[in-house]
């Protein structure tokens, strides 16, 4: 059958689809939410550069819970803080399902943590949870590593001697060494030429995903695999850090030691072995590449951009930037490596940390969840083999929780006297069982990599604070701030 032929049934197919889905949808007490097309469903309405713009506006007619299709994809999308608290937290065991998002099953070959559901996913996660805490993610083992990864930051920082620079590798090499000890047992030089070439494919792959191209396969993969574009590139790339991943487990089994585990590879083989005789065991190897692929995706990209884009929000406010350089002044002083126990005492630092990960909105429509058996909420039915959309946008802008929701206000975390405050709204990780598993890790390297960098450089622009736009170059999967070459002037303490 030629392509013509293929494209002519496919098209009559999911017409059948449309036409049963009309039916069944009349028949089920599904969530209220604006009529589409056939084939195309609700695509047509969404903006193609920032999806999530559109469903907030939607929520407006038609409540914070509503139905919509993405092609023949049903979506349920979730709005605002109590809904999303309610699903994700509150009725957990129903909404832990991960959605097969089409990029990250093919990036994934279908395999590891990220998008797995039942048991495997619960292998995974306790295993990759409890492996990562005992090499100190959130403990002070880890901090020691991001103290000193920080220093060797701020040497490359130094040695641009007050010339413009673009800061985006700088800050993927420090951020990916973190995860690379974590997940390789080693780092990487600035200059090894290999690993600067895998953080451009991570920062590549992260832009595609992030465009309309990359939003249009999720929802038309059967018809794009079979056409020519730059999805075939992405994953090319994505097979090139499988290649990479597979040769550093390649080397693990031929020098590991099963009584000294050094790394989240060492643990994962030793598991491996034990269980090779359990039919039923989720150790194994192609859950081990794509788990370790997650985890180097994760781990370099989110991290890194947040506190890029961090430091285009302290050009914009140089008066921010100044206030929490005083503050660190008084709290730590010139010289001495800032530590997490330090947090507690920069209460202005610590709210400006939390409104650029607000303001930022990484992941404005989260990994989405799925209906793995059918669900009641509030009154509606969510049938089994639906995509579920955690609108986190929503929480994060939601004028209830935040007095100025779209613009920058370190406010939203102080007290009246100053203090650093909690905001239950305050989102970027999502919730509930699903929440990233690399959290407090994520938390750690953005307060003392930021701290570092600001007690030793005053950061500025070419182009002047006026110049600085914030808001995202991209913005679907993920929301990824604009490049600017900057400048970091060595403090005179």
């Amino acid at each position: 059958m030629d392509v013509c032929s293929t494209l002519v049934l496919a098209g009559l197919v999911l017409t059948l689809l449309w036409w049963w889905t009309a039916k069944y949808r009349s028949k089920v007490r599904l969530p209220p939410g604006p009529p589409g097309l056939p084939l195309l469903g609700n695509l047509l309405q969404l903006d193609r550069h920032a999806p999530f713009v559109t469903l907030l506006k939607l929520s407006a007619s038609y409540g914070p819970v509503m139905t919509l299709y993405a092609g023949t994809q049903r979506l349920v999308v979730l709005v605002g803080y109590d809904v999303i608290k309610e699903a994700l937290v509150e009725h957990a065991d129903d909404f832990t399902g991960r959605g097969p998002l089409p990029l990250l099953v093919k990036a994934t070959k279908g395999y590891g943590l990220a998008i797995s559901n039942g048991e495997r996913w619960k292998q995974l996660r306790r295993f990759t949870l409890s492996t990562l805490r005992d090499f100190g993610m959130g403990r002070k083992g880890m901090e020691e590593w991001i103290k000193e990864e920080s220093r060797h930051l701020v040497d490359r920082v130094n040695s641009t001697k007050a010339s413009p620079f673009d800061p985006t590798f700088y800050l993927s090499c420090t951020v990916s060494n973190v995860i690379c000890c974590l997940v390789f047992g080693e780092r990487f030089s600035y200059d090894d030429d290999n690993f600067l070439s895998l953080l451009k494919i991570i920062s590549k792959t992260i832009r595609f995903f992030s465009s309309p191209m990359g939003q249009l396969y999720n929802v038309f993969p059967w018809l794009l695999d079979r056409l020519p574009g730059r999805h075939r590139a992405a994953f090319d790339d994505i097979e090139k850090l499988h290649k990479f991943i597979m040769e550093k487990i390649q080397e693990h089994q031929e020098t590991m030691d099963p009584n000294s585990p050094r790394d989240y590879i060492d643990c994962f083989l030793t598991r491996l072995k034990q269980e090779q005789d359990n039919a039923t065991t989720e150790f194994i190897h192609k859950n081990l590449v794509s788990t370790v692929l997650n985890l180097y995706l994760a781990g370099t990209e989110t991290t890194s951009t947040t506190i890029r884009f961090a430091l285009s929000v302290l050009i914009k406010y140089p008066n921010i930037q100044e206030h929490m350089q005083q503050e660190i002044d008084t709290v730590i002083g010139p010289e001495r490596c800032p530590n997490m126990e330090d947090r507690k005492s920069l209460p202005f630092t610590d709210a400006v940390i939390h409104e650029v990960q607000r303001l930022l909105d990484i992941v404005p429509m989260s990994l989405p969840h799925y209906a793995v058996h059918d669900i009641s909420f509030r009154g509606y039915d969510i049938p089994q083999g639906t995509m579920i959309i955690p609108l986190l946008h929503s929480v994060l802008r939601e004028e209830q929780h935040w007095d100025t929701p779209w613009s920058f206000n370190p406010q939203h975390f102080l007290d009246l006297n100053g203090n650093f405050k909690k905001n239950p709204a305050f989102l970027p990780f999502s919730a509930g069982k699903r929440a990233c598993v690399g959290e407090s890790l994520a938390r750690m390297e953005i307060f003392l990599f930021m701290v570092s960098l600001l007690q030793r450089f005053t950061f500025t622009c070419p182009l002047g604070p006026e110049n600085i736009d914030l808001s995202p170059e991209y913005s679907s999967f993920a929301s990824l701030p604009r490049t600017y070459h900057i400048v970091a002037t060595p403090r005179q303490n």
